[in-house]
């Protein structure tokens, strides 16, 4: 959507949006730092309070999910829509650590597959965040279903 049409939206001028937040991407960086960050920050602190690397992991993954299904905006950075905000690639550099973590408790765990890597979670979240920018969406139903299918194909013996 043009700055114009944002501005004309909420009945100020398009130098406004300029002065109070520095142009489109300053806009939506507020946005996002609103809705996204605080959001994923949380789901990712409350993953690292969880003692069981299994029930972590499956937390973790159940709530980014649901956090992609419910917020597009998620969807947006996951994709990184705008490389060239430093504090968008900042929620992301984050949001790797926090796979790397989940990932390396669970797979020390035996909680999932030992060949399951941060870069396999990466892929998967990458997908389904295309999918769900890009592609029909799904009933909430069918996609809680599809997220118990992949913590099946993702565990481990352990």
């Amino acid at each position: 959507m043009p700055l114009e049409e944002v501005a004309a939206a909420a009945g100020v001028s398009k130098a406004t949006i300029f002065n109070r937040f520095g142009g489109r991407i300053g806009l939506i960086e507020a946005v996002i730092e609103e809705v996204v960050a605080t959001e994923l920050f949380a789901v990712i602190d409350h993953a690292r309070t969880i003692d069981d690397a299994g029930e972590r992991i499956a937390h973790y993954l159940t709530a980014l999910r649901d956090l992609q299904y419910r917020q597009p905006a998620v969807n947006d950075v996951l994709l990184r829509t705008y490389p060239h905000s430093r504090q968008l690639m900042e929620i992301c550099r984050v949001g790797s650590e926090a796979n790397d973590e989940v990932v390396a408790a669970a797979r020390a765990s035996g909680a999932l597959r030992p060949e399951f890597t941060a870069g396999d979670l990466h892929a998967l979240v990458v997908d389904n965040a295309l999918a769900l920018k890009h592609g029909e969406r799904p009933a909430r139903d069918d996609y809680d279903r599809r997220t118990t299918y992949l913590l099946d194909g993702i565990r481990g013996s352990g």
